[in-house]
């Protein structure tokens, strides 16, 4: 097993803080300082999100504008229908928004929303029921 760490430029770094700990979400202090924070979604599984000077440094030319394209999608699982719609109703109270291009997604055992965090990152929660 390997742990997988996405890492994402982002304007202001306590603000992503703030909005990812108002979700429920663990920070990892160990990785985390005025540049950069860890947030933890379980097992192996972290974002890095980097203050735009700070990623600057680990890149060759210019940092996507998540406004204007999209360069990633981010999915986290849920453990039920339920906490996919309270996750989306805390990014949308902590100052995400909900991503109207992708609505609610219902498949015979699958349910998925998506928000936008602050910096127009994608972020798609689904539950799979198995069984």
């Amino acid at each position: 097993m390997r742990d997988l760490y996405v890492n994402l430029a982002v304007k202001d770094v306590k603000r992503s803080r703030e909005f990812f700990s108002a979700l429920g979400f663990e920070i990892n202090e160990q990785f985390s300082n005025e540049d950069a924070v860890c947030v933890a979604f379980g097992e192996g599984a972290s974002a890095m999100l980097l203050g735009e000077d700070f990623f600057r440094r680990f890149i060759d030319g210019e940092i996507a504008d998540p406004s204007s394209g999209t360069q990633v999608l981010n999915g986290l699982s849920a453990a039920s229908r339920e906490e996919v719609d309270q996750l989306v109703e805390l990014a949308l109270a902590a100052g995400g928004s909900e991503h109207h291009p992708r609505d609610p997604v219902e498949a015979e055992a699958m349910y998925s929303r998506a928000f936008k965090d602050p910096d127009g990152h994608i972020w798609e929660i689904g539950h799979i029921s198995l069984g």
